[in-house]
């Protein structure tokens, strides 16, 4: 690319291939990886049991966050631009500050996690949604439906 390329952007990708390879280290390593990211008991017993279950949730989400990196590398001029690349930022940028933001309103349905996997995955979730908000903001007008 012939312009310079944006860095926050860049960050937030590298941010969701690292926690997309520390969601598939649960299914590599097993329930001890799940107890240690915080997946929260019952998570790992399943694990134990052999169920699919945590697999295919685990698995799905570390394939979004794959897709987000991808999206925030398009939106960088990093790689392609990718159709809706804008749009995309933008919900990606919503899901994770909604995520960190929600995390008092989650606890109650997710009992087993505990209050440092809360603060941890929250802080994370601000950090990343931050670097997708400042990304997109400077990417903005380069980020046109026509060519996005």
């Amino acid at each position: 690319m012939n312009r310079q390329e944006n860095r926050c952007l860049i960050a937030s990708s590298a941010c969701c291939f690292f926690a997309a390879l520390a969601h598939l280290g649960c299914i590599v390593f097993g329930p001890d990886w799940y107890r240690m990211l915080g997946a929260g008991e019952a998570m790992a017993q399943m694990a134990e049991q052999g169920l699919w279950y945590p697999t295919l949730v685990t698995l799905s989400i570390a394939v979004i966050l794959c897709l987000w990196g991808i999206f925030a590398l398009a939106g960088a001029g990093v790689i392609k631009k990718l159709p809706f690349t804008r749009p995309i930022l933008v919900v990606i940028t919503s899901v994770f500050l909604l995520r960190a933001f929600s995390f008092s309103v989650l606890m109650p349905s997710f009992p087993d996690n505990t209050l440092t996997f809360w603060l941890i995955s929250s802080g994370t979730c601000l950090l990343i949604g931050s670097l997708f908000a400042v990304g997109t903001k400077q990417e903005w007008s380069k980020l046109t439906q026509v060519n996005a």
